[in-house]
């Protein structure tokens, strides 16, 4: 039904009249709080309640913040600050996001104990760092977190260049978890010896704390920069071999793969491993025993391949398809496990290929032991 004149205006007035107030409820100013004081006081002081300086009821701050961080932080340097602190210790009271609620105390502690004049490294510093190194912690370089200064302090006492001691700091070194200190600390000392960029001490962080997982033992003791990067890129270039092994096992599998076939793996042979211990007093003596284990996973075949410098990384295809599975004889003594061959056997059970080092043919030694394995369990070998 068509509106009239009059309609019109009034809808246009109404229109223009909720614009209005549109804009007015944009512009208007909220009403701010009264900063929480009281509040502040009791976050603070919950927990140290017996090390305050000053009297909690004497703190009247002409404070124009409404940010409860920020009135915590100045509630603390009532509550316990008789000398300066450094920021990065400070920053416990803006806030602890990430931090779990041990470690977030454990600096609310440090912050007290460093604000009222105490021994840092008597109230348990000393678990980690030296007294030089608590002395460090305590006189940080501008702008380091807690963890950055923390790592700093322990690579001014190895490094005689400050710049260096900076540069670890900013690395990932200061990511690595405090209980590996021993471990990463000689990282540190590693790398105070052998100077390099940030972007390459972070590149060697990552390979390096892989070696730690796959070895608890394993030490930087007598190895050098370029040795490292060497096997960096060596354990990069494992990586997209998996990676490949990976891409083709979805390709195979699609979404609907079966259980085992996680993590680039495949079930490979129903034949069980094979052990061996020999019967002679010397192999007793040295807790000699033979193993043959089926590799199973992309990381195993890869390492199989890396460790015995052949190819065998690139038959996982193979080894995905069911039509191959992929067995390595290790001797294992009490010092040391040594890898001895690769063994590649067909569905059939026969063992196809067999190869060592550089793809070496079986020694004698070696061939009576696979033998042995291939009669035990049915193997035909060619």
């Amino acid at each position: 039904m068509k509106r009239s004149m009059i309609q019109r205006r009034q809808d246009a007035e109404r229109e223009r009249i909720e614009l209005c107030d549109a804009a007015l409820r944009r512009v208007v100013r909220h009403t701010r709080p009264t900063p929480d004081f009281s509040r502040a006081i009791e976050e603070v002081e919950r927990g140290f309640e017996g090390v305050v300086v000053r009297d909690p009821q004497a703190w009247h701050p002409q404070l124009k913040t409404r940010d409860a961080a920020r009135l915590r932080l100045a509630a603390a340097r009532h509550l316990f600050a008789l000398y300066p602190v450094p920021e990065m210790l400070e920053r416990i009271w803006i806030g602890d996001t990430g931090l779990g609620a041990d470690e977030a105390q454990l600096r609310r502690q440090w912050y007290v104990t460093a604000a009222r004049g105490g021994s840092l490294y008597k109230a348990g510093a000393s678990t980690w760092l030296t007294r030089r190194e608590v002395h460090a912690f305590l006189h940080p370089s501008a702008g380091l977190s807690f963890d950055e200064a923390f790592w700093e302090a322990i690579a001014r006492s190895y490094a005689g260049d400050a710049a260096m001691a900076l540069r670890i700091a900013r690395s990932k070194i200061a990511r690595a978890p405090r209980g590996e200190i021993d471990f990463w600390r000689g990282v540190v000392r590693f790398f105070c010896a052998n100077p390099a960029p940030v972007e390459t001490i972070d590149d060697l962080c990552d390979y390096l704390a892989e070696c730690r997982r796959r070895d608890p033992r394993y030490s930087l003791e007598g190895r050098t920069l370029q040795a490292l990067i060497r096997r960096m890129h060596e354990w990069h270039h494992d990586i997209a071999a998996i990676e490949r092994i990976e891409a083709m096992r979805r390709r195979a599998h699609g979404r609907g793969a079966p259980a085992w076939a996680a993590n680039a793996a495949w079930s490979g042979s129903p034949l069980a491993d094979w052990e061996w211990v020999p019967s002679s007093k010397d192999a007793k003596a040295r807790g000699e025993r033979f193993v043959v284990r089926q590799l199973k996973q992309a990381e195993d075949l890869v390492m199989e391949s890396r460790a015995m410098r052949h190819c065998v990384s690139t038959h996982a295809g193979k080894c995905l398809a069911g039509h191959a599975s992929i067995w390595s004889l290790r001797r294992c003594t009490k010092e040391r496990v040594d890898r001895l061959l690769t063994i590649e056997v067909d569905p059939q059970h026969r063992a196809v290929q067999v190869r060592g080092l550089a793809n070496r043919l079986a020694h004698e030694e070696e061939r009576n032991v696979i033998e042995r394995w291939a009669k035990a369990r049915g193997i035909t070998l060619r």
